[in-house]
């Protein structure tokens, strides 16, 4: 009997990792064991399809990951462009790949943010490029486990 009540008590641990998908790099974070925080890893620099998944193959494995998340660009007035059709289309290739759940999960502006983050720090131009894309990941990420705490949240792109 200590142990059911213990184990109701015992957090589900899960990894998530976050992506902002782009046409040049991949911006990477990950979230901790309790999936409160969300931490920048080092951006990965787009190579072709297959390099691109053994990159985040190699991700899955060291963490443990058993989400991702990825930024999904709708326009701001609310619409879907031609970016939104390849991160589904990448999207679909994370979720044949590995056979994990994978959320888009609304990214309006998170680069722009990101940007305006590090420039307000005084990060040099040259820096923040190579900055930017680790951060809107991270935002992205931080954004879903946030909205995760709020009652009758869900994982769809609107709700972010």
């Amino acid at each position: 009997m200590l142990v059911i009540v213990f184990s109701k008590l015992v957090p589900t641990l899960m990894r998530i990792l976050g992506l902002d998908y782009g046409s040049k790099r991949i911006g990477v974070a990950i979230c901790d064991e309790l999936g409160i925080t969300a931490q920048g890893l080092p951006t990965i620099i787009r190579k072709n399809r297959n390099q691109d998944i053994e990159a985040i193959s190699e991700l899955i494995r060291s963490y443990g990951v058993e989400k991702i998340v990825i930024g999904y660009p709708v326009r701001l007035d609310g619409t879907e462009g031609i970016q939104c059709e390849k991160v589904s289309r990448f999207t679909s290739r994370l979720a044949s790949a590995f056979a994990l759940p994978v959320i888009r999960w609304d990214e309006t502006l998170s680069t722009r943010e990101a940007d305006g983050i590090l420039r307000e720090a005084g990060m040099r131009r040259e820096k923040r490029k190579n900055m930017v894309d680790r951060l809107a990941a991270t935002l992205i990420l931080q954004g879903y486990l946030d909205s995760r705490k709020r009652p009758g949240a869900s994982d769809t792109p609107g709700d972010g």
